[in-house]
């Protein structure tokens, strides 16, 4: 029996599903993704309009992978790849409406003005502090708090959630949504012990940190990605596919779908579910109430992107960093602004300046309540008081995310635990996607290898059933 005669179906053409389909094409079986959408990418929205380069989901990748770079030049995308400019190295923190400086080095951190004298003492104390007893229910905020210090969580850590989440670190799970930070104290008994030997470990593993990491993009935007992967597959996505019901019966699983708006059956051996879980709630229900409820309670927060530009000479403020966050202590109608042609440098003309701003997310999600031009206005009148601008915009694209980022919040190991428990008992059935494994770019490029492994190891017990 070869490869291609096992069937495989997946359910999303977002960087999950299409890193999946690359892997298991490459090896000759017959896969075919489905999306329910007009255009692949998921999240990854790249808008190019008048010399502007937007990204309106993920700005950027972490290459803390050798996968990610395999993919990249297997989809000949090796010469479109572009890593982030070393003048967006520094990174802002916004206090007292002063932007300060956070360095990795230990001196000038302290000397920085960002945390109190209190605050740094309760730092030193760190190496001192003991295990938790249950992280899967402990919140990142009681987390870092009992070892860190209020002020750390308040002005280093509660931003930094908030611009990889979308999130507040009151609710989120420090074992399950920060796994790595997690572990350090679980392996090693502290923070500072554990980045020390974690790092030799790193190094043995051919792997990067997310610290230090090489960030990326390409010239075109990030969803020159997943449109590179699935040009290159040898079935082409089937779009503007939306799923009806999935049935599945004496391990053989059936789609119903509706194509371009005729109805149309799909029969796969295999089946790899890399949709939002709200979307794979409703598909699921009719296989395991309980797994559709577990879907269904994982929170995605809404977020707005607001894309600027702005004329150089109309910025006082020196442009010599990544962009800047805001804690919520600051009381801001926004999370913090990436300085996007400062790290892309090609997002827009020399002469000119562009930022991508956040706004909303877990820590705000009823700031939608105010009309949306009212909120835009405000948010761009505090924005431009920071970075000490008094002419308007050149240019402005805002979008909206109604459901942006799933929330790994606390007693999240439950629903991976049903998730497993589905798997188990729904054989060929794979549920993947980034409420699996983490949220990154490259968390999702990793876990499609894991979703490689299940599906070879489904793959080999059809062959031996026949």
């Amino acid at each position: 029996m070869a490869n291609s005669d096992i069937k495989i179906g997946i359910l999303g053409a977002g960087i999950s599903g299409l890193a999946a389909a690359y892997w298991l094409s490459k090896d000759g079986y017959d896969v075919t993704v489905l999306e329910k959408n007009n255009y692949t990418g998921g999240a990854m929205i790249s808008h190019s309009e008048k010399g502007f380069m937007a990204d309106l989901g993920p700005n950027s990748g972490l290459e803390t992978s050798p996968f990610i770079r395999k993919i990249v030049e297997s989809v000949g995308l090796g010469n479109e790849m572009i890593y982030a400019d070393s003048a967006g190295n520094k990174r802002y923190i916004l206090k007292n409406n002063k932007l300060y400086a956070l360095t990795p080095n230990p001196i000038k951190f302290f000397s920085s003005g960002l945390l109190s004298f209190k605050g740094k003492l309760e730092l030193l104390k760190e190496p001192f502090i003991g295990k938790s007893e249950d992280g899967y229910y402990q919140s990142i905020s009681t987390f870092v708090k009992r070892r860190l210090g209020s002020d750390f969580l308040d002005y280093i850590i509660n931003p930094f959630v908030s611009g990889v989440f979308a999130g507040n670190p009151d609710f989120l799970s420090v074992k399950s949504a920060f796994p790595k930070l997690y572990r350090l104290e679980e392996e090693y008994g502290g923070l500072i012990k554990g980045t020390i030997k974690g790092s030799k470990e790193r190094k043995q593993r051919n792997e990067n940190s997310k610290q230090n990491a090489k960030m990326f993009s390409f010239r075109n935007g990030m969803q020159s990605f997943p449109n590179s992967i699935a040009d290159k597959l040898i079935k082409k996505p089937l779009l503007n596919c939306e799923i009806k019901n999935i049935n599945y019966q004496n391990n053989s699983i059936s789609v119903s779908s509706e194509l371009n708006g005729k109805n149309q059956d799909f029969n796969f051996n295999i089946l790899i579910s890399a949709i939002p879980a709200y979307n794979a709630s409703n598909l699921f229900k009719t296989l395991d109430d309980k797994l559709a409820e577990h879907l269904s309670q994982i929170y995605y927060p809404p977020v707005m992107v607001l894309f600027a530009a702005f004329r150089k000479k109309d910025i006082l403020k020196k442009l010599d960093g990544f962009g800047f966050l805001i804690p919520e202590k600051e009381r801001k109608q926004f999370l913090g602004a990436i300085w996007s042609s400062v790290i892309f440098t090609d997002r827009c003309s020399k002469d000119l300046a562009a930022f991508t701003l956040f706004i909303g997310g877990a820590r705000q999600s009823d700031i939608f309540k105010t009309q949306n031009d009212l909120l835009i206005n405000e948010v761009l009148a505090e924005f431009k008081s920071l970075m000490q601008i008094k002419e308007s915009p050149v240019y402005l694209k805002s979008f909206f995310w109604e459901k942006a980022i799933p929330q790994y919040n606390i007693g999240y190991i439950e629903h991976d635990k049903q998730f497993e428990h589905f798997e188990n008992t729904h054989p060929g059935i794979i549920l993947s996607g980034n409420y699996r494994g983490g949220i990154s770019v490259g968390d999702c490029i990793n876990n499609s290898r894991t979703v490689y492994d299940k599906t070879l190891k489904y793959a080999g017990d059809y062959f031996f059933s026949l």
